[in-house]
């Protein structure tokens, strides 16, 4: 208790010379604190971000829920500082620690990261820094503590990482996360060692543990076989949650002091999707398309506000409206919401299913300008990356929208994809062009206000588990020039364009498909001082160079060359259900310019339907 008492005082002292010192202090309402001596096994949830965006997230909130449910098991919540609480830090000797108990992480059973985008790799680094944990796994204790872990969707290929992590858990956490807990605390009670539990750990399903799995690489540098060590399977399928419906949901959150990203409640209305965009990983790992039924979602609505007291409700999924109980679904929840005066946000919305009657509902819960993915400016390269969206939906939608009294829409396309031309980029300039034309062809547009839309090109990153996972992305050059292009084919100020720095793209593919020779380069610009390296203000590319350089690997071999179809790629020993066959297939068909229709229309043989054993509709 004195040790606790010490390290609250150090922190308590510099809390008025920090930005947003109510990161940094926990006590939020909804927070668990719990009696450590009842406790059997604490799990420190880390996001590598800060707090701020740490807590608009959702599978830490359904996962922290989940694991305090269970009353010998403590979950805390840990969160990156910002610069200018980690000068503190190190200068006073405060390490990292949890929100709920100001306990160092270092002294929990498991360190549990949540990896959602590659370019948090170094903050994964500085946090076990910080927390005074050994930053490579081979260098941790015996002894059975300081696991190590991550799940999300970039430990689809975790190789990059692999050197600094015990275990990844591939797939949906909610049952597996248990599982591996309930191991660990039958053996930490028989006194096992840490290699033990691994290799015990390694046959639940959905746990992949690193050290086990072994990479030869040719003279070329690709990789030439993966052998396997101390009993771990061949290959390690990730983890699905069967019946959606009924899967655990928490009813209260942590509702944090200050502001965060997305400060409202999330409802999760379905996982997967039917659509099949070549360029979308999430579309594929997080298949099979599953949804709740509308009595689930208003119901866990109503719950979340009613505990938290928020007055805004986003409905979280890779697609809201291909939800098929999408009208009944929102009539019943605009009947609370309304009622209560709650705000209704309706993310992730598609051109070819939005309707007036759609449009009326979201009218109500929806003041701004509506944003929806065209992705491609030609119709011949929206059909390459399988967008099944016609120009003629678009313009209808944008119509619809209109005639509704918008006057403002924002479109995202992505630039570099695969087969693009120069005539591609211009069309994305002359689309928009037609859009604000259209505005003023119609007679009951909204009267004294112009129109205005917002054109957002990001660069296109070839990710693991796509059709598009063969691809190159285009160099620096090539991007540029795109860019300028796009710029010099705008011809009115109605049009706004904004598009990434392709530098971040670049180092977030390397990162996406690279193997396990990235640890090192990803270790050495850690030690150059790269973190936050999706923030602007930090990014710092040059020492990312320097870190290539120093490591003998060259980003090109990653970024900028075709990987072949018969090549061994290095996430090929882990299993997200869509088999490499189709995916050679899609790619194969995107090439001759060809569609595949969606899954409702006509199963297109990705191979999960066969795996989790039923149909996917």
């Amino acid at each position: 208790m004195a040790e606790d008492s010490g390290l609250r005082k150090k922190i308590e002292k510099h809390l008025l010379s920090i930005q947003k010192p109510s990161r940094y202090i926990g006590g939020e309402v909804g927070s668990v604190v719990k009696d450590k001596s009842r406790v059997d096994v604490r799990f420190a949830f880390c996001f590598p971000d800060t707090y701020d965006i740490g807590m608009s997230h959702l599978g830490m909130k359904i996962l922290y829920s989940l694991t305090n449910e269970r009353e010998n098991y403590w979950c805390e919540r840990c969160f990156a500082p910002g610069v200018d609480f980690e000068k503190i830090m190190r200068e006073n000797d405060i390490p990292l620690y949890a929100l709920e108990s100001l306990d160092p992480i270092r002294d929990f059973d498991f360190i549990g990261f949540t990896m959602q985008y590659e370019l948090s790799y170094t903050n994964v680094l500085n946090m076990l820094d910080l927390a005074g944990i050994p930053i490579f796994s081979r260098d941790r204790t015996e002894e059975l503590t300081q696991i190590v872990v991550a799940g999300g969707p970039c430990v689809c290929n975790p190789e990059p990482l692999a050197d600094f992590f015990d275990i990844f858990i591939l797939g949906e956490g909610e049952e597996v996360n248990l599982e591996l807990m309930d191991l660990y605390n039958e053996m930490k009670q028989q006194g096992a060692k840490r290699i033990d539990f691994l290799r015990r750990a390694a046959h639940i399903g959905g746990v992949y543990v690193p050290q086990f799995y072994h990479f030869s690489y040719k003279d070329d540098g690709t990789i030439e076989s993966v052998s396997v060590s101390d009993g771990a399977p061949e290959t390690v399928t990730k983890r699905i949650i069967k019946d959606f419906d009924s899967v655990y949901y928490p009813d209260n959150f942590v509702v944090p002091f200050t502001e965060i990203v997305h400060d409202r409640v999330s409802v999760e209305v379905l996982r997967g999707c039917i659509r099949g965009c070549r360029f979308c990983q999430a579309g594929f790992i997080y298949r099979p398309f599953r949804e709740k039924e509308p009595d689930t979602i208003c119901s866990e609505t109503k719950a979340l506000c009613e505990n938290t007291g928020y007055d805004e409700v986003s409905l979280a999924s890779l697609s809201t409206s291909d939800h098929s109980g999408i009208d009944p679904m929102l009539t019943k929840l605009l009947e609370y919401t309304e009622k209560e005066r709650i705000n209704l946000s309706l993310p992730s919305l598609r051109v070819d299913n939005f309707s007036e009657s759609l449009l009326e509902k979201i009218k109500k819960v929806r003041k701004s300008g509506l944003t929806f993915a065209a992705e491609g400016g030609t119709q011949r390269l929206r059909d390459v990356i399988n967008k099944n969206v016609t120009e003629e939906e678009i313009m209808n939608t944008c119509g619809i929208a209109f005639r509704g009294g918008y006057s403002s829409v924002k479109l995202y396309f992505m630039m570099g994809l695969p087969t693009e031309t120069d005539e591609d980029i211009v069309g994305i300039a002359e689309l928009a062009q037609r859009i604000i034309d259209l505005f003023y062809s119609i007679e009951d547009r909204p009267k004294g206000r112009g129109v205005q839309v917002s054109v957002s090109c990001a660069t296109f990153v070839p990710k693991p588990f796509t059709p598009f996972q063969f691809e190159p992305q285009d160099t620096r050059e090539m991007i540029e020039h795109k860019q300028k292009l796009l710029m010099d084919s705008v011809r009115t100020r109605k049009i706004k364009v904004s598009y990434h720095n392709p530098d971040v793209s670049l180092l977030e593919v390397v990162l996406a498909k690279g193997d396990r020779r990235l640890c090192r380069v990803v270790y050495a610009a850690w030690k150059r001082g790269c973190k936050f390296d999706s923030w602007d203000e930090h990014f710092r590319f040059d020492k990312w160079l320097e870190a290539f350089e120093e490591c003998g690997v060259d980003p090109g071999f990653y970024a900028h060359r075709r990987f072949e179809y018969d090549e061994i790629l290095p996430w090929d020993h882990l299993d997200y259900l869509v088999s490499k066959e189709f995916f050679i297939r899609e790619n194969r068909t995107a090439r001759q310019n060809k569609t595949t229709p969606n899954c409702r229309e006509r199963c297109s043989g990705c191979g999960v339907n066969k795996r989790v054993g039923r149909d996917c509709f």
